[in-house]
């Protein structure tokens, strides 16, 4: 797809973007015979992406990852929602962070300095530190200063406690994933839609993403339009709903950051993570207030 097909989707008004994506859940859902279902996080995205898909095939199933890190405004709202199964991973959060390390910066630097940390490829680890003959690959500067961290850092977490049992489920089930991410959340998903659009039927893991050319501005229309019920979190200051604990991208917030607003709204949980959890230390190291 080129970039200014989807850029013109971007721009289209909401009506012709409601009638775009369920035309792609109607092809999604008829390719696999009506064996699909919804990825539900209980944040706004994919309320609205199941309200769309259940407005033309009410029966379609749920699917909410119950890993623990979710706000209890989420699971609240959640369990208000019907069809929904509820699935877990093998282990708690507590235990992904003993195994393997805390989630810092991005996914990518997290996987680079786990790399550098512990591979017992003195090649891998050399291209980390210094790049391959073109100097891809490399381990940012700025970002050195972690290698030295006295705690353990990893990208594993998203793997644990969310890949590894959706995989489980959809071997199961033989379902295939409807997800509500949008393109404007990151450059690697722009990447993606733009190498295989709102449906991809082939390869490891077919997947549908019918509303990836909306913007969050949609997202409030719709829901305004259609009158939905959403979870309160919203009404609490916070746009993204995602694990409580993560601290990927946390650097990058300007004003007052997600743990900031965290010891305001859910002071409990707030300490639970900082002290109990040791995040604070981790926060400390990188020089992030809290």
């Amino acid at each position: 797809m080129r970039r200014e097909l989807l850029e013109a989707r971007q721009e289209l008004p909401l009506t012709l973007k409601e009638t775009l994506s369920i035309m792609k859940i109607k092809e999604y859902y008829h390719h696999f015979g009506g064996k699909i279902y919804v990825s539900f996080s209980g944040g706004k995205d994919s309320t609205v992406l199941l309200h769309l898909v259940r407005s033309i095939f009410p029966d379609v199933e749920a699917v909410f990852i119950d890993t623990g890190l979710e706000f209890p405004e989420i699971r609240d709202f959640v369990m208000t929602t019907s069809n929904v199964t509820w699935i877990k991973p093998k282990l708690t959060f507590r235990k992904v962070l003993e195994k393997y390390g805390y989630p810092v910066i991005t996914k990518e630097v997290a996987q680079k300095l786990y790399e550098i940390r512990n591979t017992n490829s003195e090649k891998l680890r050399n291209k980390r530190l210094y790049g391959d003959k073109k100097g891809n690959g490399i381990m940012a500067k700025k970002w050195r200063f972690m290698i030295k961290a006295p705690f353990k850092i990893s990208h594993n977490c998203c793997n644990i406690l969310k890949k590894y049992p959706v995989k489980s489920f959809e071997n199961k089930s033989g379902k295939a994933p409807v997800v509500g991410t949008m393109v404007e959340e990151s450059t690697l998903r722009s990447t993606v839609y733009l190498k295989r659009g709102c449906n991809s039927f082939e390869g490891k893991r077919p997947m549908s993403t019918p509303i990836a050319f909306w913007r969050e501005t949609d997202i409030w229309k719709y829901i305004k339009k259609h009158n939905l019920k959403y979870s309160s979190i919203y009404d609490k200051g916070y746009n993204r709903t995602g694990c409580m604990f993560c601290m990927f991208g946390v650097h990058l917030e300007k004003g007052e950051n997600r743990f900031q607003r965290m010891k305001k709204t859910h002071p409990k949980l707030y300490n639970y993570c900082i002290d109990n959890l040791g995040i604070g230390k981790v926060l400390d190291f990188m020089e992030v207030e809290y």
